[in-house]
């Protein structure tokens, strides 16, 4: 296993349209949502497992959640927990974590990922990373993994690539466009021209490369950390680090640096790759019955006249649902939503409306 690996997962986010087993006191990425016994931040931190040593696993947080962090993932020391004072995107997260990694070991190639996504096949992920890490520690670029389409979903953003390839030991290619979340015309165009990707926001690039494109396009990002650099590791990082997020814009490394950077690769990757971002995603994932129910936990919900439904409730929950199709039903802390699975982006609908009668006791 290469030393020089590295690893930051991201683990910050809310995912508000989880809602009401997501909260934010408890948000998606601390959950089992597949009762499988692992949360998907402890998923996570296994896969990487096959990549870097232990002790290259950084995983950058809210400080709101750093307890929740050494809870799930209790081999983790204290250092390699980054805790944000307030949330300001992922470029700065990228930034804080990329210098960290870099005090400690400046020949460090990292590999940068959410902690909320699923991946099926692992054999598939480890060998996509370990040949863009391999890229990444030979060749000034900056790396992003993209997922064959299967459908036009207009969800997800767009890499668009062109045939010119980093290398011939690699099926690295230049990035030539992205696009955020197009509507459905232009997401079936994009299919059908076979030289677009979904991005799954996975960036592997080695420490020197990212922080010298910091430098070029996020000049007032990276002087607000690297003027501090040597406080990292080191008793005064967490009073360095309130006073820089302070400082910094709200801006994505998507945004300040990919789009703007020109030695952008993108490895197109088929490995099973979901983002989890609605209940939808999770009925595609989860197991179903034969008339395609996706129960999780199953023990106590009893069904008739019933198909295509997404169900999460608590175990101990006995749940008896007719003449239901099609639907979402989900249960936490005796807060009950129920809503088709074609209306699923009015989750959030939902959720502001909560937040507007009750405040942020429901949230």
């Amino acid at each position: 296993m290469n030393k020089d690996y590295y690893a930051l997962i991201m683990a910050g986010g809310v995912g508000s349209r989880f809602w009401p087993v997501s909260r934010t006191e408890y948000p998606k990425q601390f959950i089992d949502f597949f009762g499988v016994g692992k949360t998907l931040i402890q998923s996570t931190y296994e896969r990487f497992l096959n990549i870097c040593p232990p002790e290259n696993i950084f995983i950058v947080t809210n400080e709101i959640y750093s307890d929740l962090i050494k809870e799930q993932l209790p081999q983790l020391t204290d250092n390699q927990i980054l805790a944000e004072p307030l949330m300001r995107n992922t470029a700065p997260c990228v930034a804080y974590g990329s210098l960290k990694i870099a005090e400690l070991n400046p020949n460090a190639t990292i590999v940068v990922a959410p902690s909320d996504h699923t991946i099926a096949n692992i054999d598939g992920f480890i060998a996509s990373i370990e040949q863009s890490l391999a890229a990444a520690s030979k060749n000034d670029c900056l790396i992003t993994l993209g997922i064959k389409p299967n459908r036009p979903d207009t969800g997800y953003g767009y890499i668009q690539h062109t045939d010119y390839v980093l290398n011939t030991d690699t099926d690295l290619h230049k990035v030539k466009t992205f696009t955020e979340k197009p509507n459905l015309e232009l997401a079936k165009s994009f299919l059908q021209s076979g030289d677009f990707l979904w991005n799954a926001g996975i960036f592997i690039w080695s420490a020197k490369s990212i922080l010298n494109a910091f430098e070029k396009h996020l000049p007032d990002m990276y002087e607000i950390f690297n003027v501090g650099r040597s406080e990292l590791n080191n008793a005064g990082e967490k009073e360095f680090i309130n006073n820089a997020y302070f400082q910094c814009t709200n801006i994505s490394i998507d945004f300040g640096i990919m789009e703007k950077a020109e030695n952008v690769y993108v490895l197109p990757s088929d490995f099973g790759w979901s983002d989890l971002g609605t209940w939808a995603s999770i009925y595609e994932m989860a197991e179903k019955d034969y008339v395609g129910n996706a129960v999780i936990p199953s023990e106590q919900v009893l069904m008739f006249d019933s198909s295509n439904c997404m169900v999460n409730v608590p175990k101990d929950k006995l749940v008896i649902l007719q003449g239901l199709h099609d639907y979402i039903v989900v249960e936490n802390n005796n807060m009950l939503m129920i809503c088709p699975r074609n209306e699923e982006q009015k989750v959030k609908e939902f959720v502001a409306e909560v937040k507007s009668r009750f405040g942020n006791k429901f949230i």
